[in-house]
């Protein structure tokens, strides 16, 4: 079970480190010292309780269903794809700006004009 990636729940977070839950039986600690190589101020800047995270074992106890784990060096937040709308294409193209453009300064001019008489 060493090395393997898993993916847990995280349970609680602790200034020492990162609770995650796995099933009925097993749950873990990431020690603050495995989330990051870097100086780690607050383990709740990498993770929130609920989130669905991926942990590398780094030891088990079988005989408590404790596991060490640690999020050093993988990628341990799942990657959301973005969603990209197409864009519809007008007939217009950038007809549609030299268009609206007139409109939309004097609608600009009209407000600095309110503005500055307000004063």
């Amino acid at each position: 079970m060493k090395g393997r990636i898993l993916k847990g729940v995280v349970t609680g977070i602790e200034p020492y480190g990162v609770f995650v839950q796995f099933d009925d039986y097993y749950s873990g600690l990431i020690h603050i010292s495995e989330i990051s190589d870097g100086f780690v101020k607050d383990p709740a800047d990498y993770v929130k309780i609920g989130e669905i995270i991926n942990t590398k074992i780094i030891d088990v106890d079988d005989q408590m269903g404790h596991l060490k784990l640690s999020i050093k060096n993988i990628q341990y937040k799942e990657k959301r794809a973005t969603v990209r709308r197409k864009i519809k294409e007008t007939n217009l193209g950038f007809k549609t700006l030299s268009y609206c453009l007139p409109f939309w300064i004097q609608e600009s001019l009209k407000n600095i004009e309110k503005k500055s008489v307000d004063k």
